[in-house]
């Protein structure tokens, strides 16, 4: 869910700007997945551009205590959230933990890493959502490690029905400072892309794991 409009303009053309998201209709990235994608969005950039970094860090303190109220705990999944989330749980004056996508094979074999208590609240930082799997393990790790999750706020999201789906199922509520359909509006209106590209780009989320760039010329 969205919840500035104003916010999720001005995200998106930031991160255009930048090149943390590349739009190229005509010529799509491989994702790990194996998916074609004419879009490519890697948040980690950010962290490079001091303005930007601080905007998204304000915004995310903003809306965390308008949506879920101050938690006892941030936590940023690995790697992508881990230095948004440090930030934001500085400004706000809380213990940051972060998540690993599984445990660690030696050691104390910690899949969360920090001091976190049981019963504390705890809100999760994510850069990217896209099916929401990899963000919602996090979740399921701090969650069986006795936090109370009160909910996820990312930098973007795609906004695939299975990604909402998953979200629903695992009860948590999701928020974005921007998504697709706010990226497409910008994109188009700044020229970023031409109107026939938008419809290539809107054609691609409708199945991103069958879209071929070929068969949509």
């Amino acid at each position: 869910m969205i919840f500035n409009k104003d916010t999720a303009e001005k995200t998106a053309e930031l991160l255009l700007q930048i090149n943390a998201i590349k739009l190229n209709p005509s010529t799509p990235f491989l994702w790990a997945s194996g998916w074609n994608s004419p879009i490519y969005c890697d948040n980690r950039i950010t962290l490079s551009f001091p303005a930007i970094r601080n905007y998204i860090r304000d915004e995310f303190v903003h809306q965390i205590e308008e949506i879920y109220g101050k938690p006892d705990v941030i936590a940023g999944v690995a790697t992508g959230a881990i230095g948004i989330g440090i930030l934001v749980a500085e400004v706000l004056g809380l213990p940051f933990v972060y998540v690993r996508p599984e445990p660690k094979k030696h050691g104390r074999q910690n899949q969360v890493e920090g001091f976190l208590q049981k019963g504390q609240n705890v809100v999760v930082i994510e850069d990217l959502i896209s099916t929401g799997n990899s963000s919602l393990l996090a979740v399921d790790a701090l969650r069986e490690a006795g936090a109370n999750v009160k909910g996820m706020i990312a930098i973007f999201s795609y906004g695939f029905d299975i990604a909402n789906d998953n979200f629903k199922n695992a009860n948590v509520e999701l928020n974005t400072l921007s998504n697709y359909e706010s990226l497409l509006t910008l994109a188009v209106a700044k020229k970023y892309i031409t109107e026939e590209e938008q419809k290539t780009l809107e054609e691609w989320k409708k199945n991103p794991s069958e879209w071929n760039v070929l068969e949509n010329k």
